[in-house]
């Protein structure tokens, strides 16, 4: 019967053969040909055009699992934000500005009132 050190010593034999199987492969990769001569290098206008997630965060909240499953139609939940601060607007996740909640046409907006540094 293996014991809990065999079975780790075999899962480390195991993890250094991958390991190493992958170290082989890669130096057998053929080096990245260099650019197409001539051809457009990828510029600031082709990125201009990749479309990104925009969120906007209102605020959050932690309650107990209890308190979650009892939610339903007409139930509240308090925002850890008060009301007159700014809300987050995210980019791919990362929150690069804050702005205020209005609305367009009927539908929800947000005006920018800072955007974050870097």
């Amino acid at each position: 019967m293996a014991t809990a050190h065999d079975k780790s010593t075999e899962l480390e034999h195991a993890i250094d053969a991958a390991t190493e199987a992958v170290r082989i492969t890669a130096s057998k990769l053929d080096p990245l040909p260099a650019g197409t001569p001539g051809a457009e290098a990828l510029g600031l206008d082709t990125l201009m055009n990749v479309p990104v997630k925009v969120t906007v965060e209102v605020g959050k909240s932690k309650i107990p699992l209890g308190d979650l499953v009892k939610l339903a139609p007409g139930s509240l939940v308090t925002l850890e934000r008060e009301a007159h601060e700014p809300v987050d607007v995210l980019v791919n996740g990362k929150v690069v500005a804050r702005g205020e909640v209005v609305t367009i046409d009927r539908r929800f907006g947000v005006r920018i009132t800072s955007v974050l540094p870097g």
